[in-house]
């Protein structure tokens, strides 16, 4: 690390340091001390030194953007087979790649089987695949994963890390961010680049209401959790060119502080965010009656029913199908928003779907902004019609 300084005229090497070190981050180089990525600057090393030998320095913009190259894709693996968000990280990526000359590159963590599924992401551009593979990493532990993946960064020196925000990427990447005394942005539903190789991560804030534009241009690497469902899919290459790369896995690495006493498989339900059309429920749908006439249209079409946040809060709806950034994102072939407003909460999670209907009265409504097609009337009016005529089609 770039933070601790030894003083080589000073250090006489005892080794004080290295024991007393309660993260391991501190070994015996040959010549000097050697600091790894596990360092959390918490400063104890100075305290106990007795010569006296080492400071911490931390400057701002200190960092060689030009040793920091590429982007790295955690590749996170759910029920033995990879998660789809990692195929949107890629193709977010490999578009970023455009622009500046960088290449894609993975890294995945666990047990048997993994490096059989790192040969799946070959076929979708990318360059290199990091397999760290060993029973050890059966079941996510935390510091388990967050030494591997750190190994990885510490080898490769990436721009950027890109991270899914799911529960295990929100647990693991503010820890890995934490080591590298970085930047993390999270929850990103969008992702660009400058020139220069500063990411430009962009996610709504102040409770929604602006989209921000974040930067990290003082450190590297970069790292961002994105949302599943809000970026295109990594198309698949004709000639993959990618190799796969095994990564030594010592004991240390699969020592984890985490005693798992018990486990089960929990049945996975199905999700509003699998959904291919969806009804959408908004504070416009007034009285029960509405509610039921937009229950009767999702299933003449055949589709789920959904909910901003105001009608889970009203008790309406569950925040299992809550659209939102406190819900879900969603990214279906059709969704109908029935009473929705369109404030930026709600159609920053739906505004990828592949068409969007929208039905309100109010013909300033927000949603009008992103909906594919404009309905501007009494939803009390258009949903039976809408409904009378799905079950006329099919009846013929």
């Amino acid at each position: 690390m770039d933070f601790i300084r030894f003083n080589a005229a000073r250090c006489n090497l005892c080794g004080i340091c290295i024991d007393k070190c309660p993260f391991g981050a501190l070994s015996m180089g040959e010549s000097s001390i050697e600091v790894n990525e596990k360092c959390r600057m918490c400063g104890l090393c100075v305290r106990i030194c007795p010569q006296k030998a080492i400071t911490f320095e931390q400057k701002a913009g200190s960092v060689d953007k030009k040793e920091w190259r590429d982007f790295l894709i955690f590749v996170e693996q759910e029920r033995g087979d990879i998660h789809p968000v990692a195929y949107e990280l890629i193709g977010e990526a490999r578009k970023m790649t455009e622009k500046v000359d960088y290449k894609v590159k993975c890294v995945i963590v666990g047990p048997e089987g993994t490096a059989e599924n790192a040969n799946k992401l070959l076929q979708y551009g990318v360059d290199e695949v990091y397999v760290y593979e060993h029973p050890g990493f059966e079941g996510f532990k935390a510091d388990c994963y967050a030494d591997a993946v750190a190994d990885c960064i510490s080898e490769i020196k990436p721009s950027s890390v890109l991270i899914g925000a799911t529960s295990l990427g929100r647990s693991l990447a503010p820890r890995l961010s934490t080591r590298f005394h970085t930047g993390l942005t999270a929850d990103c539903t969008q992702l660009d680049i400058k020139p220069n190789t500063d990411m430009i991560q962009i996610r709504p804030a102040f409770g929604g209401n602006i989209m921000a534009q974040i930067l990290i241009d003082k450190s590297r690497p970069q790292f961002s959790t994105v949302r599943y469902h809000v970026m295109d899919k990594a198309k698949k290459v004709d000639k993959p060119t990618g190799k796969i790369i095994m990564r030594e896995v010592n004991d240390e690495m699969v020592h984890s502080h985490i005693e798992v006493v018990s486990s089960e498989i929990i049945e996975k339900k199905k999700s509003i965010e699998d959904a291919e059309r969806i009804v959408a429920i908004g504070r416009g749908v007034k009285t029960e009656e509405g509610v039921k006439l937009c229950k009767e249209l999702a299933e003449a079409l055949g589709a789920d029913v959904a909910f901003t946040r105001p009608m889970v809060e009203m008790g309406v709806g569950d925040q299992l199908h809550q659209i939102g950034l406190s819900g879900h994102t969603v990214r279906p072939k059709l969704i109908i928003t029935c009473g929705v407003s369109g404030a930026i909460q709600f159609t920053s999670c739906m505004n990828a779907s592949e068409t969007i209907v929208a039905i309100n009265s109010d013909p300033k409504a927000q949603i009008f902004g992103v909906a594919s097609y404009c309905i501007v009337d009494d939803l009390y009016e258009v949903v039976p019609k809408l409904t009378e005529l799905l079950k006329q089609r099919k009846e013929d």
